[in-house]
């Protein structure tokens, strides 16, 4: 099963989080601040927040009016972006890299399927961007029919 960490879970709403505020014309955000509005630790909270100002997604200010802002405009930072400077490369199996750790590396006959799959996925994270995920208004999706519904 494809899931994310709950760092990359926070640091996506942390980004909301600070796109929403920017939008209101707010100032910087500390990290105590978004970690009380949606209970999470605040030594998490800050960790995470630290990995994305390191990765150039947000600017950290000091002092008593302090925080983070987001350093792009939100249409420039992407879903993946966020997920990377957290959790590093996407991947889906043991292999996703290129360093043939795998005993099966030279015979598997799914690394390259399972390849292209990752790669259509961070392709798609790499479409949202924050500005849509920031937006309340819920994107249309299309019509599915699970399959043990579907005839012949």
């Amino acid at each position: 099963m494809l899931r994310l960490s709950k760092k990359a879970d926070y640091a996506l709403m942390a980004m909301k989080h600070l796109a929403c505020k920017t939008e209101a014309g707010s100032a910087s955000t500390s990290a105590r601040e978004i970690a009380e509005q949606y209970d999470i630790p605040i030594e998490l909270m800050a960790k995470v927040l630290q990995r994305l100002a390191r990765s150039g997604l947000l600017t950290s200010h000091q002092g008593t009016r302090g925080g983070y802002t987001l350093s792009k405009s939100t249409v420039s930072i992407s879903v993946a972006d966020i997920i990377q400077a957290i959790d590093g490369p996407l991947t889906v199996t043991a292999c996703s890299t290129q360093d043939e750790q795998c005993d099966q590396f030279t015979k598997c006959n799914i690394r390259d399927p399972l390849w292209r799959i990752k790669d259509r996925i961070l392709a798609s994270l790499a479409e949202c961007s924050l500005a849509e995920i920031s937006t309340d208004v819920p994107v249309p999706t299309p019509d599915v029919v699970p399959m043990t519904l579907r005839t012949r």
